[in-house]
């Protein structure tokens, strides 16, 4: 059995990073993710590793740019009007095809909002977050040991598929406190990269990294390209969990926090005798459309539970096709739904035999 040890979601985040091989993270101190640019400051020099509060997170994004570029695995943290800053230099990234991994510990909003937790960044992560077509990994943990697990997981993904993967987590599971098994995670070895910028020793044709395509069928071309390597990971990558669906009459879909308390709910429900159960997507992009499709087929009703005005219910509408209703229910503001609120939602729909 493996040890485990008793840390906080960003601070499980950040000694993740370092055992999947980091040793490069630029960042910005904004609440609620401050502890990893804390933790990364006192493990980072014991380890040969380097350690940045950049002077913006404008700049510290585009350091994680030349790191990435030069081959080495490299993180960057912050929080949604951090991350929004860093919109730019994401589609820089993803202009030139490079590995990195950025974590986003959400905060409410919109503008400065509120340090507490929120999941409405999910637009922002799963439609790009910046400008031009392009797509990062989303990966939304539940727990602080899928924090460190999924940490390990971008880092791999992100090498593979030479692009960004990116960790969304609300403010919750940044700041609460588990324990976490570290000795177990599936760590996989840093791949070759012939494409970085490491110099030639004259051994070599020089490497260029860059974004910009003036020919407009050179770049038409790379982008089209671009797109069915995205197409592999929708058909290869995507996680998520069930719950008591077996059976299930009425679904909750729901990720991260809103995911735990929506648990306890659908266990009262079920002792109520309403056949309820879950889909908790793990990946939010590539969103798991084939056990949404399924469940169209099986179920009364979807409630989505979020902590926004409705983000993710519109991708649960297209993969469920609108065979069945799908209706929202959320807390915003930096408030979190009670397993209360959702079995209210859940007697609600069964009271109207899953009709909306």
């Amino acid at each position: 059995m493996a040890d485990k040890v008793l840390m906080k979601g960003n601070e499980a985040i950040a000694e993740a990073a370092i055992l999947a091989g980091c040793r490069h993270y630029f960042g910005y101190p904004i609440t609620p993710q401050t502890e990893i640019a804390a933790y990364m400051a006192k493990r980072m020099p014991k380890i040969g590793g380097t350690f940045l509060q950049a002077e913006s997170e404008i700049a510290a994004i585009n350091m994680v740019y030349g790191v990435a570029a030069a081959g080495y695995r490299v993180m960057t943290s912050s929080s949604s009007p951090g991350v929004a800053l860093k919109s730019e230099g994401l589609s820089y990234i993803a202009g030139a095809d490079l590995p990195s991994l950025v974590v986003n510990v959400q905060r409410g909003g919109p503008g400065l909002g509120g340090i507490q937790p929120s999941q409405s960044d999910y637009f922002m992560a799963t439609r790009a977050g910046g400008h031009g077509d392009f797509r990062m990994i989303v990966l939304a943990p539940a727990s602080v040991q899928e924090m460190a697990e999924l940490t390990v997981k971008g880092f791999s993904l992100a090498d593979q598929y030479r692009m960004t993967a990116m960790i969304l987590a609300d403010g919750t599971m940044g700041q609460m406190m588990e324990p976490v098994a570290l000795d177990s995670l599936p760590v996989s070895p840093m791949p070759e990269k012939p494409w970085a910028t490491t110099g030639t020793k004259m051994q070599r044709p020089h490497n260029i990294v860059n974004s910009l395509y003036l020919s407009p069928d050179e770049l038409e071309k790379t982008n089209f390209a671009r797109f069915e390597r995205y197409k592999q990971i929708e058909e290869n990558e995507a996680m998520y969990e069930e719950y008591l669906m077996e059976d299930a009459e009425y679904c909750i879909a729901a990720f991260g926090i809103a995911a735990r308390v929506s648990k306890n709910a659908i266990d009262e429900a079920r002792r109520r005798g309403i056949r309820v159960g879950m889909i908790r997507p793990i990946t939010l992009w590539p969103f798991p459309v084939a056990p949404f499709k399924k469940a169209a087929g099986q179920v009364k009703h979807v409630i989505s539970v979020e902590l926004s005005m409705g983000q993710m219910i519109e991708d649960v509408r297209l993969a469920t096709e609108c065979r069945v209703p799908v209706t929202l229910c959320n807390r915003v503001g930096g408030m979190i739904p009670s397993p209360e609120q959702v079995l209210e939602a859940i007697l609600k729909i069964a009271d109207q035999g899953g009709k909306q």
